[in-house]
């Protein structure tokens, strides 16, 4: 996990090199003191030399002013490099986001997504920046102290120095125990933060069911859960800063103590006296440092282990080494023996057949829960089928680059998502270097142009989080301009229209129509009126493809089609 975690170093050596040296000069520095007040004691002060006295006082000034500006360089430089491995980091983590395949979100909760790419990182960018600099220097300065304080006395030195192997092991058993708590804090921070997600995003729901007091009991309990959390990592915090804050101020002790008598005894000068005192000062502080570490440290470890987890876990849908990219597809479609389950249940399609010719309007209609949706959702690979094939113009979809492949799919979705942002940026996203005359175009084609006119900012209006100032027919319709917009071979209309009024759901399906010429077009609907015109009609129910064929055919073999077209026209 080390060699994982320096790796991210690797881009910024030259930062890394300036932070660290910078570090260790100051540390030098830091050392040196006592000895200029030893000699100034001992040496200058018995002379009474004045004028030594000032240019060795100007000399620790020009120390100091140099300490102050590698402390600047330290504490600038040194954040920026665990900002921009933290910055990596999220990269990284985002890009293997976006690869994860539907499967993958349907088991998270976007709370805790959202956790790991925000607040986990914080503490490791911390560690970053810290970890490595503060190791060394906490080493090097208590070694360096160490043996300028054996040159002045050794029996002094070892007397002050025989407490620090207890802080050591208070170190590591402190350091342990509060990974381990950090582990659990982030979990609930996640759990924490998924519960905000979900009231807040669901406020509507709430308020309509008038169950905000319920909310806030459930809220309650996550705030709580991760009370306990910080209350626990605090009391051990507690344990671990007041255990060191006793054992180094017995170090003080000791050299004040101990120092105080081998003077009095003839065998220190006062100058090694009081350069002893700065140096046991010198060598308390890193321990000092170690009470930031026990506190930050086990934050970074644990965060870093939770993203190398998240990054191990491989997606389940991916390009072959071998994958090719294609372009032109007409959209002659063969499922072949088709079978996939959700997380290996029962199968939701078991040894599917299914041809459809490249221009043709398949419809596929049957009960809820059926498999329409499953159907069309393994065409652009949103789910991995469990065994078959699914070929488009004879390539077999796992031979072909995800991205091309998608890139000929155009899909409107049952659950229409908007971006924050205007209706231009939200139509645009069908094609992303669309010019104004083609989102123009592709806003009349879906017949949103009497929408935006009557908004005051027209195409610039804000929709709001998840569309939440359009209606429901504006919403769909603004979907469908970002399908007309991308303009693929291939489209899949999954509840297109549902949200649509009677009048703007015919001026719709005439559009729709007329945009599915020449292109292969898999529509999924419950209403039947939709889609009479469709050049095939597959009806789908629990055992499978129950029929197919156009609308006359279904009704003459008085079937499965014939039963969902009387239950919906009988009235």
């Amino acid at each position: 996990m080390l060699k994982r975690f320096f790796n991210y170093y690797r881009p910024y050596k030259k930062l890394f090199t300036l932070d660290f040296s910078s570090a260790v000069v100051v540390a030098v520095l830091e050392l040196a003191f006592p000895l200029v007040v030893s000699e100034v004691t001992d040496t200058l002060l018995p002379s009474e030399n004045w004028r030594l006295i000032v240019a060795s006082s100007i000399g620790l000034l020009l120390l100091y002013v140099i300490t102050t500006l590698l402390q600047y360089v330290v504490t600038y430089y040194g954040h920026k490099l665990g900002t921009n491995i933290e910055t990596d980091m999220r990269r990284d983590l985002y890009s293997h986001l976006q690869r994860q395949s539907f499967r993958y979100f349907d088991n998270r909760e976007t709370g805790q997504l959202i956790t790991r790419l925000t607040s986990d990182l914080f503490e490791i960018a911390e560690v970053a920046h810290h970890g490595p600099e503060d190791i060394f220097i906490t080493i090097f300065t208590l070694s360096g102290a160490f043996y300028m304080m054996m040159q002045i006395h050794t029996d002094l030195a070892i007397a002050t120095f025989i407490l620090v192997p207890f802080i050591a092991i208070a170190l590591a058993f402190f350091n342990k125990k509060m990974t381990k708590v950090n582990t659990r804090i982030y979990k609930n921070m996640g759990d924490f933060s998924a519960g905000i997600e979900a009231a807040v995003g669901g406020i509507r729901v709430v308020q309509a069911f008038a169950n905000e007091e319920y909310e806030s009991k459930r809220f309650e309990g996550l705030n709580q859960a991760y009370r306990q959390s910080k209350l626990l990592f605090f009391k051990m915090l507690g344990i671990s800063h007041s255990y060191n804050y006793l054992l180094i101020r017995l170090i003080s002790l000791f050299a004040l103590f101990f120092g105080a008598y081998y003077t009095i005894q003839g065998e220190i000068s006062y100058g090694d006296f009081i350069g002893f005192i700065l140096l046991a000062n010198v060598f308390v502080r890193p321990i000092e440092k170690v009470n930031t570490m026990i506190e930050s440290y086990p934050k970074g470890i644990a965060g870093f282990k939770r993203f190398a987890e998240e990054l191990d876990l491989k997606p389940e849908i991916h390009d072959k080494p071998t994958a090719v990219e294609t372009s032109g597809l007409t959209g002659n479609i063969e499922y072949k023996d088709v079978t996939f389950s959700y997380e290996g249940n029962a199968p939701v399609l078991e040894a599917i057949d299914l041809s459809i010719q490249a221009g043709e309007t398949v419809a596929f209609v049957g009960p809820s829960g059926a498999g329409k949706t499953t159907i069309c959702n393994l065409l652009p690979r949103f789910y991995e089928i469990d065994s078959g094939k699914i070929t488009i113009d004879g390539y077999d979809i796992q031979e072909v680059t995800l991205q091309s492949l998608r890139d000929q799919i155009g899909v409107v979705q049952q659950d229409v998502f908007l971006f924050p942002g205007t209706i231009r940026e939200n139509i645009r996203y069908g094609k992303l270097d669309a010019t104004e005359e083609e989102i123009q175009q592709a806003v009349q084609l879906a017949h949103l142009e009497k929408a935006v006119d009557s908004m005051p900012e027209g195409l610039d209006s804000i929709v709001g989080e998840r569309g939440v100032k359009l209606s429901g027919g504006q919403k769909q319709r603004l979907s469908i301009a970002r399908m007309f917009l991308k303009n693929p071979p291939i489209l899949i209309l999954d509840e297109a229209t549902s949200a649509l009024d009677t009048e703007t759901e015919q001026v719709i399906q005439d559009s729709l129509e007329s945009l599915a010429k020449g292109r292969t077009t898999l529509i999924i609907a419950h209403r039947l009126a939709t889609i009479k015109n469709a050049t095939r009609i597959v009806v789908v129910n629990e055992e499978g493809i129950a029929e197919q064929g156009d609308h006359d055919e279904l009704i003459k073999l008085n079937g499965a089609y014939k039963k969902l077209y009387d239950v919906q026209f009988s009235s």
